[in-house]
């Protein structure tokens, strides 16, 4: 199978267009306005996924099965205590308040037929979106309600979920309310014919492997490795890599993933095959824990002086020549990045910069979304490595998947001079 981002563009926008028709037809059903908020195209192996579903507290669900231009199956799943807060406001405006569960770790019948008919707008809101974009028809069968604290109840007897070290595409979306959040998740499983046929139909350009996309997720964990493996060093404080996704979304909408707090951050450009730019991002307390950790003398608790500006641009520049150095070996290519740039703003003009420099270029991206975890919580780190599409692309064509695991990683770095 090969993949373009004419392609993953085109997906996007089905996922966008999808989750706004469920929104609004959301927002019909239960009299409460809504709003589309984050929409994510994210690569996972199977075992991540089931992780996802196996961490996370209770769910309930709605599968559907697919036919038409996309073979397959597609659910919607949701927390319990979101599914409760739909369910309540879909009965109380039919006005049937009393039958709703006095115990709210169960739902009856009519709870149940409740959220199978919610799932099934939901469900088909998506599949009308992407029916509209690809001017196809697609077919749904009759939908199953699904729930568990597991990942088996909802993948297990799906036969096109992925395997545990399969990448799979898998459609994230957010829809707010005015006084809630309501999150799910949106799992397409389709057959593998189904999507290589749909691949080939939508790339407008020679493409890429979609092999050689698993082999550069696998190459960026091991970047990503190198990199808790620095702070680890650097810090005195040991650290590891939590969760790694490889996003495909639009500019527009990193800005809205970045937390609306006040951050602190170091940010790179880097240039080679491939070339683009990397943030490291820390809320205030985490990168206070670091200054503490990296200079012996007490630092102001609301500001940043020269010393503690200086330790977390030599953390950063550290962390991103372990990064990169792991992809140019891999690549075996060269990959410089640029004099580290402190940052100490609200989360979106952190990352406004970037995002205005990538969009003369190009209206979507690929992004490396890595959570570096130190021991007992001190910090965490944030990591958005954003490559130019069309370096991508190149890179990834060029790219040797036995490199992968034969390549060292470990980087030589330079400390800065701090003086």
């Amino acid at each position: 199978m090969k993949l373009d981002v004419n392609t993953l563009g085109t997906f996007y926008r089905m996922a966008r267009e999808g989750t706004g028709l469920a929104a609004g037809r959301l927002t019909h059903m239960t009299d409460v306005e809504t709003r589309v908020g984050v929409t994510k195209l994210n690569f996972m192996r199977g075992r991540e996924i089931r992780r996802d579903l196996a961490d996370s507290s209770d769910n309930v669900g709605v599968r559907v099965g697919l036919s038409g231009a996309i073979e397959g199956h597609s659910i919607v799943v949701f927390d319990r205590g979101d599914a409760r807060q739909i369910v309540d406001a879909l009965l109380a405006e039919s006005h049937l308040e009393g039958d709703i569960d006095a115990d709210e770790s169960e739902f009856n019948q009519m709870s149940k037929s409740a959220v199978t008919e919610v799932g099934q707008v939901m469900n088909s809101g998506f599949i009308d979106g992407w029916a509209d974009v690809l001017e196809s028809v697609i077919d749904m069968s009759t939908p199953e309600f699904v729930e568990g604290d597991s990942a088996g109840p909802f993948v297990d007897d799906v036969d096109d979920a992925p395997t545990d070290d399969d990448l799979a595409l898998l459609f994230q979306s957010r829809i707010e309310t005015l006084d809630a959040e309501i999150e799910f998740d949106h799992f397409l499983f389709p057959t593998r014919d189904s999507m290589a046929t749909l691949l080939d139909r939508l790339r407008t350009s020679d493409g890429i492997e979609y092999d050689k996309l698993d082999g550069f997720d696998r190459m960026a964990e091991r970047g990503a490795e190198e990199m808790a493996k620095a702070a680890t060093t650097l810090t005195g404080i040991e650290t590891s890599v939590d969760i790694r996704r490889l996003n495909f979304v639009s500019l527009e909408a990193i800005s809205e993933q970045v937390p609306d707090e006040k951050l602190v951050g170091v940010a790179f450009e880097f240039d080679g095959i491939p070339s683009g730019y990397l943030l490291f991002l820390f809320d205030e307390d985490s990168a206070h824990e670091i200054v503490d950790a990296m200079v012996p003398m007490s630092v102001d608790s609301d500001e940043f002086d020269e010393m503690g500006r200086s330790a977390i641009t030599e953390l950063g520049n550290i962390m991103a020549s372990g990064f990169l150095d792991g992809w140019a070996n891999v690549l075996d290519t060269t990959i410089d990045h640029s004099t580290p740039e402190f940052i100490h703003d609200m989360g979106t003009a952190a990352v406004d910069p970037v995002i205005i420099q990538l969009g003369e270029h190009q209206e979507y991206a690929f992004v490396f979304d890595t959570v570096v975890v130190a021991d007992g919580q001190a910090f965490d780190c944030e990591v958005y490595a954003i490559p130019d599409e069309s370096d991508l692309e190149r890179a990834l064509n060029d790219l040797d998947t036995d490199r992968i695991e034969d390549a060292p990683t470990t980087a030589e770095f330079q400390e800065i001079d701090q003086s």
